[in-house]
């Protein structure tokens, strides 16, 4: 979450909105935020830490371990019409890169400003190079575009 609210500016410059949704309390968000995420980020966390304590948006989400009663680490990109795009649930071990999230969030925005006329390959960063789906491109992808 600290590295989410070091680039938070950035996000928000992309219209998204964040929100971090867990099974804690209202109360334990707080202490959260103040005794360690505001020691760790500039400012604190800049968004809504929503409590979700039986779970419910976890389950929606296919995240919510009932074992446990806890939500598992999951990081969604929906659009603005409420689908979800991507997905990534990792355990608490290994942390996510917010690099890589940014780098999402481009491609999918220009997929979706392209109406799907352009595909964003493995890889892809803003002003590289794109696909144009269809049936020209079957079976010669290779020849369009050579990851580096």
């Amino acid at each position: 979450m600290s590295a989410v609210a070091g680039r938070f500016d950035e996000l928000q410059k992309l219209g998204v909105e964040v929100l971090s949704v867990s099974t804690d309390s209202t109360f334990v968000h707080k202490i959260w935020e103040e005794e360690e995420l505001s020691k760790m980020t500039k400012d604190g966390i800049p968004w809504p830490m929503v409590a979700d304590g039986a779970g419910n948006l976890g389950k929606v989400y296919g995240v919510y371990d009932e074992g446990n009663g806890v939500n598992i680490r999951g990081r969604f990109l929906i659009d603005p019409d409420g689908v979800v795009q991507a997905m990534e649930v990792m355990t608490p071990p290994v942390g996510r890169k917010i690099e890589e999230t940014i780098r999402q969030v481009h491609a999918f925005q220009h997929v979706r400003k392209t109406k799907g006329a352009e595909a964003c390959p493995a890889g892809w960063e803003p002003g590289k190079k794109t696909l144009k789906p269809g049936p020209d491109l079957v079976g010669k992808v290779w020849k369009k575009w050579q990851p580096e």
